[in-house]
């Protein structure tokens, strides 16, 4: 059971440095302490199996994975993983704003000049970098992404109807900042 303990340790330690997560972070995850983490972490205590499976697919590894020793080549591939997500964000911004290029460069061919598309472009741009990074668990960088996306909707509103000076739209940005930090200031009670 010792050997058990220390393997997952290990494991744990690994996945979560290579992911640059705290304890903290891990612990908020997974609604779990930090204290709880450093049990773990520690091989004071083995995660039970509803916690093993939260963990693989936070990591995108096998639950088996947590359970075995790895050789170097086994660890590169967790990492090579971690990129293929930037590199995944990467093409997916500059995929939004290659279309919004496309489409202006269309539109300007046929004699109407519509810089308006790279002002729509953004909202599209950070609304998929919250679908990405919700979906691979960086959901504390979401507040920025979500705070950015409530103004340059607001801000894509209004210069869409700047001739009607739509000023006091932004007045509604105030309130929606108020409600996105303290939304991203609930905390999950951790298990005991």
């Amino acid at each position: 059971m010792d050997d058990l303990k220390a393997i997952v340790s290990k494991n744990i330690i690994y996945l979560r440095t290579n992911h640059k997560m705290t304890q903290l972070e891990l612990g908020e995850a997974l609604s779990y302490s930090d204290k709880a983490v450093s049990k773990w972490e520690r091989g004071e205590a083995v995660p039970d199996a509803y916690v093993l499976k939260k963990l693989s697919v936070l990591f995108h590894v096998s639950v088996d994975y947590l359970l075995n020793e790895h050789n170097e080549k086994e660890l590169k591939a967790v990492k090579v993983h971690r990129f293929d997500r930037r590199v995944i964000s990467l093409i997916s911004f500059l995929g939004t704003w290659t279309l919004a290029l496309v489409v202006f460069v269309m539109l300007w061919f046929f004699g109407s000049l519509q810089w308006l598309v790279f002002v729509y472009a953004l909202p599209v741009s950070l609304t998929l970098m919250i679908v990405l990074t919700a979906v691979w668990g960086k959901k504390k960088t979401n507040i920025f992404y979500i705070s950015f996306l409530v103004w340059s909707v607001i801000a894509t509103i209004y210069l869409t109807f700047i001739q009607y000076n739509w000023w006091p739209l932004f007045v509604i940005g105030i309130p929606a900042q108020i409600i996105i930090l303290l939304v991203f200031r609930i905390r999950v009670r951790p298990e005991k």
